[in-house]
């Protein structure tokens, strides 16, 4: 990475060079050099908005929104790729080589995160540990760090900014490795600078030359809080501007169509725009025009005072690029702040890989040095302390204002170690402190940072932040819950799996014992029930049909199905079960297999086996079970040709479609079969009552995209990404709502428990014992278990495997004891449903349904006052 950021630096110094070449060797000529200095960055911009969007889209943007919906767990697709690799560095090189306001750190995060997972797939490759999709994450994690670090050469505030603006919960495993990658990333891109005779040795990237003894008075404290307050409205306006840009162009329909069909004509006007208002002969004369922003920073940091009696003096560091006669420098401060100001939110709109940390510390520091000076006029004497004079050095405001603006635009604290760490002092460190936090504290209390209200423009699928609202406290999971519910029985038909799968878009579906029970089982993904219904109406059961129906007509068909030829278009593996000793399985075979865990699944369902095939297009039906219609004439005629140059005699083609008809229907209504499926037996869940602060830790630090809410183990919502962010931005308003007082619910009950409370919960623990679901076996038990057939129930039953509720009775392993634990009111009998009794497994009565019918055991009064008094009942006793 940083022989990649060294070598992009060093295209964009020539690039901007070249144009500088350009301009001055046509000085005879205005109007020629006003052509080259518009057209040279306007043909780069359009270069790299052409070449990005033909290559990779995905690399338009900072990259550091995107990065950070990655780090929670979501996949965005083609985001990771080598293609969008070249793209980013060939686009963001063309971009920053134009000499518009754009900044190179936002992307560079993402080619290093870039780097990083292509490194991840070729160690893949070794297997081992590096298959592990945990050290893709951890990779990535330390590539943000080193995105930044080689970037400007800052490896301690590397880490810390990208822990800030790519993480919420940051994993303390992952930060010696970002220390170590960030610092050799970091040391290698200033040796390369040593190494091309650019430095004499390895220094900072913007050196300043501030008093180390007294670099600032106590008196002037106020005015750096004030440049902070003041930077913090500033960064809350940046973002705001940026986000109303983006909104009203998308809210125009008319400009909307015609930038879609037209994409490179925006970055063209808006580059056309910008190298016009930037031009020295011109309005460029009275900002700084001609000036790049290394250059602009370089000058803006100088420690001596610009200001003389209102005119600027004469630099001798720069040859009079912030001098002009009829202006002063107050003047051409102000007029580069507000001009750059709107053109950067302007220019990190356009579709080029392109970032705005540094246009923002550029504007910051421009800022700080209008203060600067300023107060250099005011006290053009210095200030006096102790019988001393200490003039004021306006560079030193010009640092303060860049980390401040740029940490008010970020929500980041970390800009001040970067500041640090690119001039190479730390003298200031108190004042650039002060200013950071006062300004991040008036912007996170207007605007969101700007990389969330990226996030927001893109619908990214990210969490936001909680807010400060007293009012979100009292909103609770029930208010905010889904609860239609798309979910799947043990009784449940092919059929209703093939509508459940075509009316809602669900990653997974949730396994319940019945429609009137509603007792959570578990989840399955949808690939997982994907498969079971390409298994039940593939080809192979088609072919099998076909075969049946034509030995019963006493047709002969010898190689109708070959095994080891499929046909073309049906290679691919409709379901592969991945195991410990081998990670592909090239078919599946008839013994029962343990069940491993959901996340080991791996399942791949032929594009040409759709299970849904419509009862109008019989000819595709036809050709899928092997038999090809070649003419009209032959399907007249009552031929049909199948594969393998296997002919079978169609008397009535009609029927024949009627019969294949009657038999997919026939396969739509059996009972779905789930000894081949994968079936989480423990997805996440919460309860109703729990609050909206305590949902978005939990989602947060698990990642989580959805969770089941259960009421005593039953099915009654789910709440995903969707709710809660509505709940978060205020869309979920819930008025009357009292937070419950502590200890309401023991003042509530009472003393005692309720006994058939205790006996529910109870019968409730052995119903789930009694339909669990299959666990993950340990390796001694794969081959004993391996040859085990199943009992015809799509549910599997063993003793050793168990099913977990929520906020249910504790027992031990000899079912001997139960904890009675004070009743609330919202687990009261009254709101507990009817469930079955307990029962001895030596003595089932099961009717033709398969419920189990036992009488329930009766409780006498003394046993009642026993349970109620003690606490802790022997269960057995009760029972007897």
């Amino acid at each position: 990475m940083a022989l990649v950021s060294w070598v992009m630096d060093y295209t964009i110094a020539f690039c901007q060079q070249a144009q500088k070449w350009m301009y001055g060797g046509l000085d005879s000529n205005m109007l020629l050099q006003y052509i080259a200095w518009v057209t040279y960055p306007v043909v780069l911009i359009t270069f790299s908005a052409g070449f990005t969007q033909i290559l990779a889209p995905q690399a338009v943007g900072s990259g550091i929104p995107e990065m950070k919906t990655i780090l929670r767990g979501v996949v965005l697709k083609e985001y990771l790729t080598f293609k969008t690799f070249v793209a980013k560095v060939i686009g963001l090189t063309c971009a920053l080589g134009s000499g518009m306001p754009l900044g190179k750190e936002g992307p560079f995060v993402h080619v290093a995160s870039l780097c990083a997972a292509l490194l991840s797939k070729f160690m893949a490759l070794f297997g081992g540990i590096y298959m592990n999709e945990l050290r893709n994450t951890e990779m990535l994690s330390a590539a943000c760090a080193v995105g930044v670090g080689c970037c400007f050469a800052a490896p301690i505030g590397g880490v810390l900014f990208s822990i800030e603006v790519t993480s919420t919960f940051f994993a303390v495993r992952n930060y010696w490795r970002g220390f170590f990658a960030a610092t050799f990333s970091a040391f290698i891109f200033r040796v390369l600078a040593v190494w091309n005779q650019d430095e004499e040795t390895i220094t900072a990237l913007f050196k300043t030359r501030f008093r180390l003894d007294f670099p600032f008075d106590l008196q002037e404290l106020p005015a750096f809080a004030v440049l902070g307050i003041a930077s913090g409205f500033g960064g809350a306006l940046f973002v705001y501007l940026n986000r109303i840009i983006v909104e009203s162009m998308r809210k125009q329909k008319t400009i909307n169509k015609f930038l879609l069909k037209k994409r490179l004509v925006y970055p063209a006007l808006v580059t056309l725009l910008v190298s016009t208002l930037t031009f020295p002969p011109g309005f460029g004369q009275f900002m700084a025009g001609q000036l790049t922003q290394h250059e602009s920073l370089v000058a803006l940091f100088d420690n001596r005072t610009w200001y003389k009696q209102g005119v600027a003096e004469e630099f001798d560091f720069h040859p009079q690029a912030w001098k002009h006669p009829q202006l002063n420098v107050f003047i051409t401060l102000l007029l580069f702040v507000i001009m750059k100001f709107w053109m950067s939110a302007v220019a990190t709109t356009m579709p080029v890989p392109c970032g705005a940390f540094m246009p923002v510390f550029l504007i910051g520091a421009a800022f700080g040095r209008l203060v600067g000076e300023s107060m250099a006029a005011v006290f053009p004497d210095g200030i006096t302390a102790d019988g001393t004079v200490y003039p004021i050095v306006p560079g030193g405001y010009a640092v303060v204002g860049a980390a401040a603006l740029s940490g008010a635009v970020t929500h980041t604290v970390s800009t001040a170690v970067i500041v640090f760490e690119l001039t190479g002092q730390i003298s200031h460190i108190l004042p650039v402190m002060i200013a950071v936090i006062l300004a991040n504290a008036v912007a996170q209390s207007l605007q969101p940072s700007l990389y969330d209200s990226i996030i927001r423009i893109q619908k990214l699928p990210y969490l936001p932040e909680l807010g400060w609202g007293q009012e979100k406290y009292n909103i609770r999971v029930e208010d905010i819950m889904v609860r239609d519910v798309r979910h799947m029985t043990l009784t449940s038909t092919y059929r209703d799996l093939q509508d459940a799968l075509s009316t809602a878009q669900l990653k997974t579906l949730a396994l319940v014992e019945s429609n009137e029970s509603m007792i959570l089982l578990g989840s399955i993904e949808r690939s997982q029930l994907q498969t079971l219904l390409s298994l039940q109406l593939g080809r192979t059961r088609r072919l099998e049909f076909l075969l049946e129906r034509a030995q019963d007509n006493g047709a002969h068909l010898p190689t109708l199905i070959n095994q080891d030829s499929p046909p073309k278009g049906s290679r691919g593996v409709r379901f592969l079960i991945s195991t410990e000793e081998s990670s592909y399985s090239p078919t599946v075979s008839n013994s029962q297999i343990p069940l491993k865990s959901a996340l080991k699944t791996v399942a791949a369902v032929s594009n040409t086996e759709t299970p849904n095939n419509s009862p109008t297009d019989r000819s595709v039906l036809l050709c899928s079970m092997g038999c090809v219609v070649t003419e009209a004439s032959s399907l007249m005629s009552g031929a049909c040709v199948c594969t393998g140059s296997q002919t079978l005699s169609c008397e009535d083609p009609e029927k024949e479609l009627v019969e294949i008809a009657e038999w997919e229907e026939h396969q739509l209504d059996e009972p779905v079969d789930l000894k081949n499926c994968k079936i989480d037996p423990a997805p996440f869940q919460l309860v109703e009552r729990t609050s909206l602060h305590k949902t978005h830790t939990i989602f947060s630090l698990l990642g989580l995209d959805h969770a089941y809410v259960t009421s005593t183990g039953r099915l009654v919502g789910v709440v995903s990404l969707k709710e809660l962010r509505k709940a978060i931005e205020g869309s979920v308003t819930v008025t009357g709502v009292k937070v419950r007082p502590p200890l309401a619910s023991f003042r509530d009950s009472g003393t005692s428990t309720s006994v058939a409370e205790v006996t529910e919960l109870h019968k409730l623990w052995n119903r789930h014992r009694s339909m669990s679901l299959p666990r993950e076996p340990s390796p001694p038990e794969l081959e004993d278990q391996s040859d085990l057939a199943f009992d015809g129930s799509p549910v599997f039953s063993k003793d050793c495997t168990e099913l977990s509720t929520q906020n249910t009775t504790l027992q031990s392993d000899d079912q001997s004891e139960v904890v009675c634990e004070p009743a609330s009111p919202c687990h009261s009998p009254a709101n507990l449903p009817e469930l079955p009794c307990d029962y001895d497994t030596a003595h089932l009565d099961v009717d033709q349904s398969g419920l189990v019918e036992e009488p329930c055991p009766s409780l006498s009064e003394e046993q009642q006052k026993e349970v109620c008094e003690g606490g802790v009942a022997d269960t057995k006793d009760l029972v007897e």
